[in-house]
């Protein structure tokens, strides 16, 4: 019996682009659908059962940021947002809504369906590692004095108090947690969480380790878990 093919949401305006996103995405197999606009992109990534939404950020009606705020709110898929800016406006802004990753116009198609893949992928290895039960069960369950990270259930609780992450940041704050007190560069850390190395892009991982000390820091101006080492990348100290 063949795989079911992932189903990816395209909100999307200009048709033209629309068309190349969905046309590349379903020769890499993948089954599209393409919404124009944010009031129906939101409901329609609300109601489908989509593994991945690809997010347009200049939408007519809703802005593609509005969209990307609510989605995150009621679900946890991959979001990987579109822009035509090339500063780092819209991507630290996206990324600080809950997006994923980004992608910036004109891009080249390749690239776009090799993030697609990557995202995915990354995703579905977390969920099946949450029902497989294939981990040791004594590293189900990572903690220091104030931070508890439960691998299989995907929580996170800080002094007591449930925080909600990302799948990203939750990833990201895995694998420091995991290998406390390594110093590891940006490059390296978009390469181990989002396996994407020659794709990276270091305002990614900067604006996920700042969501991550809003979370998990009692002062997120001066952290004391994940600590910036200056001219080197971050580490995690217990």
């Amino acid at each position: 019996m063949a795989e079911e093919a992932a189903k990816i949401l395209i909100v999307e305006d200009d048709a033209d682009i629309a068309g190349i996103e969905r046309d590349y995405l379903e020769i890499a197999g993948y089954e599209v659908t393409v919404v124009d606009n944010g009031e129906d992109g939101l409901q329609e990534g609300l109601s489908g059962d989509y593994s991945l939404v690809l997010l347009d950020v200049m939408l007519p009606g809703m802005s593609g940021f509005d969209v990307c705020k609510q989605l995150r709110q009621k679900i946890n898929i991959p979001i990987l947002m579109v822009t035509a800016r090339h500063d780092d406006i819209d991507q630290i802004r996206g990324l600080g809504l809950g997006a994923d990753d980004y992608i910036e116009k004109p891009f080249s198609p390749p690239v776009l369906v090799a993030k697609v893949k990557a995202q995915i992928d990354r995703y579905n290895r977390l969920v099946n590692m949450t029902t497989a039960g294939e981990e040791d069960s004594q590293n189900d369950v990572i903690e220091t004095e104030t931070i508890t990270l439960q691998r299989k259930t995907h929580r996170v609780f800080v002094r007591g108090k449930e925080v909600s992450l990302t799948n990203k940041e939750f990833q990201l704050l895995e694998f420091l947690m995991l290998n406390k007190d390594v110093v590891f560069s940006r490059d390296d850390l978009y390469n181990h969480v989002w396996g994407l190395d020659s794709l990276g892009d270091s305002a990614t991982v900067a604006v996920h380790i700042n969501r991550l000390r809003e979370e998990i820091e009692e002062v997120p101006a001066k952290p004391e878990h994940l600590m910036t080492v200056w001219g080197v990348g971050y580490k995690f100290v217990p």
